[in-house]
């Protein structure tokens, strides 16, 4: 498997067209959360990975975060409707555009911010190398964008 790395720039910019195509409308084909529930879960990942603090990590997850690294960093596909941290989870309603914009925004920040990948260490799992990031945002905007059939 070739892993795609966000970093790049037709790799970012295929994202952002999957973006697009969503609208407000767009059905999961799995889970529970709304378009704009995915984007502001997606923007949140992403704000994380671009140096933002995660807050209130279970003691669990603390413990096994070796593990969860490893499969965030696998070529294995994440599972359907797989459990995520507290503070990625979106349970309320969520305006549309405003977290399309946002996502986009934290993507645009995470490549501008290329050349600092390995200064901007992950709250949980520490320093990571670029094409970590790369391969790991990637990964996961990959899976959501999947979720909604883009």
């Amino acid at each position: 498997m070739d892993k795609k790395n966000l970093y790049k720039q037709e790799v970012h910019k295929e994202c952002l067209d999957r973006i697009d195509q969503i609208s407000q409308d767009t059905q999961p084909q799995w889970g529970k959360m709304s378009a704009a529930q995915m984007f502001a879960h997606c923007a949140e990942i992403q704000e994380v990975t671009n140096g933002r603090e995660l807050k209130g990590t279970p003691f669990i997850v603390k413990l096994f975060k070796g593990f969860i690294k490893k499969m965030v960093l696998s070529e294995k596909p994440y599972p359907k409707s797989t459990q995520t941290h507290p503070q990625y989870k979106q349970q309320n309603d969520k305006d549309f555009e405003e977290e399309k914009a946002r996502l986009k925004k934290a993507l645009q920040n995470f490549v501008d911010n290329e050349s600092r990948a390995e200064e901007i260490k992950h709250t949980l799992f520490g320093t990571m190398s670029r094409e970590e990031k790369g391969w790991a945002m990637y990964k996961h905007l990959d899976h959501h964008l999947t979720q909604f059939g883009v």
